[in-house]
């Protein structure tokens, strides 16, 4: 155990456990959310969900925010879809929701699960759930193997940036969304360590700052709180 307690920033909230369980290990953590989400909730979109609802699709999830939702017009419903989804907190939820048989394919990015669906070779549309701040890179590499993407956009993410006074060892950050938010007011300590949950993330951060940053080896929170407090053990 190092006698130098280290300090991170988490750029959305967490759940006390993994708090505490940092910690334990001589890590504080400041929880701190830059970024706020809004479901949407209009006559269209309930018309269209009550229809999809009622059909035979392939649906792409590649956020817990989109799935959580989506459940919401879920009422006494088993849509007959096949769903793909990313992670592993989205995929838990996916799981929750639908039934552990609802799920066609999972990946760790969106990119890969592009590939994942092209992989199927029998689909030729897809329903994406998304948040009017998706990335293009699933729909793209779709479309661009002939496959039609219909993007629903079900919630909305909102910028809430905070003016960090702290000097921090490390920073988490979970969306290219977050990422935008956290230096549209703040500067960094060049020795601070950058911690991203996967590869778009990490892209948006190299837009900002030259720092070192560690990617997530799976796209889940829990792992990246445990890869930050792992790599400050064994490089402090």
């Amino acid at each position: 155990m190092w006698l130098h307690k280290i300090n991170i920033l988490s750029t959305r909230s967490l759940e006390q456990k993994l708090i505490d369980k940092a910690a334990a290990k001589n890590v504080s953590i400041h929880a701190i959310s830059f970024i706020e989400t809004a479901a949407i909730d209009d006559t269209d979109l309930k018309e269209e969900m009550n229809n999809l609802l009622h059909q035979q699709k392939a649906v792409v999830f590649t956020s817990i925010n989109a799935v959580q939702n989506v459940a919401k017009y879920v009422d006494r419903v088993e849509p007959d879809w096949r769903i793909f989804c990313i992670g592993s907190a989205t995929k838990a939820r996916v799981k929750e929701i639908f039934g552990e048989t609802k799920i066609a394919g999972t990946a760790d990015s969106a990119r890969a699960l592009a590939d994942t669906i092209i992989a199927k070779q029998n689909i030729s549309s897809v329903v994406f759930f998304c948040g009017n701040q998706r990335r293009e890179e699933l729909g793209e590499k779709l479309s661009q193997h002939g496959i039609a993407v219909k993007e629903m956009v079900v919630y909305e993410t909102m910028q809430s940036p905070h003016l960090v006074t702290n000097d921090y060892d490390g920073i988490l950050f979970y969306s290219p969304s977050a990422v935008n938010s956290f230096f549209s007011i703040n500067k960094i300590n060049p020795r601070t360590i950058l911690f991203a949950i996967g590869g778009t993330t990490e892209n948006e951060i190299k837009k900002f700052s030259g720092n070192k940053i560690i990617v997530a080896k799976q796209t889940s929170k829990e792992l990246l709180v445990a890869q930050a407090i792992d790599f400050f053990q064994t490089n402090h």
